[in-house]
């Protein structure tokens, strides 16, 4: 069998960045990724400003226990002040330009205001409550990364630098192939022995959930020639095809064929993981396609820890493999086997700073309750057998599905 790090690295591998690129308007960009590095053309803050209401002056002209001094202008964000006047105050607020010749800023609770003039009720510090130009950004300075999907703050950064628009990524474009003749779409009454198709909204979410365009779904009966016009349409329009079963060499797995039969290449991998052993890769007209196992649960770790990072490089991100984390295993039994286990887990805070890691009861590959109360997947390395508290590496979904 392959093992699990082999197989996550050869998919990862295969994830290109697309050679195109669109440039699209600020309220198109949430969730695209960034084509190209974003430099600052503006220092910010533009010009030393005030951090907080209160007054700019000299320090040392406060410097005596309650000194008074005489406002000489009120002025207010966005407005520009006249240079300060020796022994004088400028009333400024939050945002407000420094006026040349202050050298500090008396946040207004630590001052008395009557009848024009400021009590100062503590000596200042120099440089206190000033916001210096540039200290957050600096003309010049790479401000994003190519390979950045864009999210809320990083639009601030964009409009911040005056940006309206910027080059992304096209929006990757992903086919969903089920199979089988026992799966019935959801809303359908079931005949006997049949099951609802499950795998096509649960991929179709995954997907979605990951920033891709909604996928196209098609789903083939256990039939040669409808197994290969399906797989041949979503080749023809997407980036990348999941295929959902069918992959193996059983009497009715017709994916395989489908592929070879449309002039692609298949390399099936029995891979040391559970769940989730048989996985194939394809190249299909120069474009990936990745047969998965057809139980849900199964499908499901396959998507999370092979197909996620091949997902990130096909949509031109930089960081394709997200961090591992690690817990404390908290299981009423020993756990591990002769394959990379990957049990469902929920995270919860530990005593020892490390979360504790509660394995689902149901660990079976037709548990798909499990799916939905899941926070993560906990590794167990092929060969070991894990007590309660030992130190594990976790996957957080909130890291590997988005």
């Amino acid at each position: 069998m392959l093992d699990f790090d082999t197989a996550q690295a050869r998919l990862a591998a295969r994830g290109r960045a697309p050679a195109g690129r669109e440039t699209l308007p600020l309220d198109a960009l949430y969730g695209r990724v960034l084509a190209e590095d974003i430099i600052a053309g503006l220092d910010l803050p533009p010009a030393d400003n005030s951090a907080m209401d209160g007054y700019a002056l000299r320090a040392a002209d406060a410097a005596a226990p309650g000194a008074t001094l005489p406002i000489q202008q009120r002025c207010f964000a966005g407005q520009a002040p006249d240079p300060l006047l020796p022994g004088q105050a400028i009333r400024l607020f939050t945002g407000s330009v420094i006026p040349a010749g202050a050298d500090t800023v008396v946040m207004q609770e630590d001052c008395r205001e009557d009848a024009g003039r400021v009590a100062v009720l503590a000596p200042p510090a120099p440089g206190q409550h000033i916001r210096r130009r540039g200290e957050d950004m600096r003309a010049g300075q790479t401000v994003l990364v190519r390979g950045t999907r864009l999210g809320a703050g990083h639009l601030a950064v964009l409009a911040a630098q005056g940006h309206d628009r910027a080059p992304v990524f096209p929006r990757l474009t992903v086919g969903i192939l089920t199979t089988g003749d026992e799966l019935v779409p959801p809303g359908q009454p079931l005949p006997p022995a049949a099951i609802h198709n499950s795998n096509a909204p649960m991929l179709a979410g995954l997907c979605g959930g990951m920033g891709t365009a909604a996928p196209l779904l098609r789903h083939a009966r256990d039939d040669a020639d409808a197994t290969r016009r399906a797989l041949a349409e979503l080749n023809e329009a997407c980036d990348l095809v999941l295929s959902v079963g069918g992959a193996s060499v059983g009497e009715k797995d017709l994916v395989k064929p489908a592929i070879e039969a449309l002039g692609g290449t298949l390399d099936l991998w029995r891979v040391r993981m559970k769940p989730g052993k048989p996985v194939a890769l394809a190249e299909l007209n120069g474009r990936p396609v990745v047969c998965l196992p057809g139980n849900p649960v199964s499908a499901f770790a396959v998507f999370t820890l092979l197909v996620s990072p091949l997902i990130r490089g096909l949509q031109g991100r930089r960081d394709v493999l997200p961090p591992i984390r690690r817990g404390i295993l908290d299981t009423s039994r020993p756990v591990g086997g002769e394959r990379d286990d990957f049990l469902r887990i929920q995270a919860a805070q530990g005593a020892a700073g490390l979360p504790r890691l509660t394995p689902h009861t149901q660990q079976s590959s037709g548990a798909l309750g499990s799916l939905a109360w899941a926070h993560g997947l906990a590794r167990i390395p092929a060969g070991a057998r894990l007590e309660s508290g030992a130190e594990v590496d976790w996957m957080a979904l909130s890291d590997w599905l988005v």
